[in-house]
């Protein structure tokens, strides 16, 4: 396939809209414990809808599963249960932290793990820095984290200007040490995804060999991966359901509240779906030549349009105009980053 970098580009920022909107359905739910929404979130992000999708765009996908080496299927397996970790976690930060803080933090480690790794990983990282094209890539991830930065600044200053009454009018369970440390962790496991992909490499050379067009290569993968991520979610769920004896919320209430929550927690599964959908699109059309900068569009595309959720519901309400302009600078600045990161693959090797 011919790559086409900004097509690529364009692809991962439709990604990360459906990555940094899924929350946003999940904040409607009314009467639910977190486990028992997210629980119902994961079955159509995780279960439902990899494996519709690649059934329709994969020819022979339970062929090409059952064909597929099987440390390539185990290690798959691996990388998505400890992202469904990063994952677990990184509901917990969007909890405690709201949408536009709790997203800057945990991506922004994910970021920088997720896209430096696998190169190092390959011992390409030194190549990398001898070519204007990855100069061009490390200066870019390098804006990225800057907006980052900025992003993470305003919620700091957000912390000190704000009550906790106003705080807890936004987010309400906001809780700045308990959830910067569960987005670190966060961050730091969800990177896995990355990792899982390139694991999954040989998944999506043999379901090209049964006739799937090379654009949507990755869907047989993400079906293995998010298995895995479904694996450690579920299990956590469950448990929060009998210690928190939430169980009761899958069938009590009034019918019309019980249908609204099995709906917009769906509906959130899906558009989370939707994020990697567009980002094996995405990976395909930037090339083989600097595939791993992938990622690093991906997250900036995802702090980008979470940020913007942010000010829609109001998080940054009752804070002063220099730590909203922040945040305006954090979005603007990560854009950029992507306009160079995106120039970067089509400058020569």
């Amino acid at each position: 396939m011919t790559p086409a970098p900004f097509l690529g580009v364009l692809l991962h920022a439709i990604g990360g809209l459906a990555a940094g909107s899924f929350y946003a359905p999940l904040k409607r739910v009314q009467g639910w414990a977190w486990e028992s929404f997210w629980l119902v979130m994961g079955l159509a992000a995780w279960l439902a809808a990899p494996w519709i999708v690649a059934w329709i765009t994969t020819p022979e996908l339970l062929e090409v599963l059952s064909g597929s080496p099987w440390n390539a299927l185990q290690y798959c397996l691996l990388f998505g249960c400890l992202w469904g970790v990063g994952n677990l976690t990184f509901g917990l930060s969007v909890r405690y932290l709201g949408m536009a803080l709790g997203y800057s933090v945990a991506l922004g480690f994910c970021m920088v793990f997720g896209t430096l790794i696998p190169p190092i990983y390959r011992g390409e990282f030194g190549g990398l820095l001898s070519t204007t094209s990855g100069q061009t890539i490390i200066a870019g991830i390098a804006t990225c984290l800057g907006g980052i930065a900025l992003c993470g600044w305003a919620g700091i200053r957000k912390e000190a200007e704000l009550s906790d009454e106003q705080k807890m009018e936004t987010v309400a369970d906001f809780a700045l040490g308990r959830g910067f440390a569960v987005a670190t962790v966060s961050g730091i496991l969800s990177a896995c995804f990355a990792f899982g992909l390139a694991a999954g490499e040989p998944i999506a050379a043999l379901a090209v060999e049964h006739g799937t067009p090379t654009l949507w290569s990755n869907n047989a993968v993400l079906v293995v991966i998010l298995i895995g991520g479904f694996a450690s979610n579920g299990i956590w769920c469950l448990i929060l359901n009998i210690r928190n004896k939430s169980f009761k919320d899958y069938v009590s209430s009034p019918a019309s509240r019980q249908l609204s929550n099995y709906f917009l927690s769906a509906l959130g599964g899906v558009v989370w779906y939707g994020q990697f959908f567009f980002y094996g699109m995405g990976t395909t059309k930037l090339g083989d030549k600097f595939d791993f900068s992938s990622w690093s569009i991906h997250m900036a595309f995802i702090i980008i349009f979470s940020n913007l959720w942010g000010i829609v519901f109001h998080e940054w309400r009752g804070t002063s105009a220099k730590t909203q302009g922040l945040v305006w600078a954090g979005i603007l600045t990560l854009i950029a980053s992507t306009v160079v990161i995106g120039y970067a693959n089509y400058l020569p090797s």
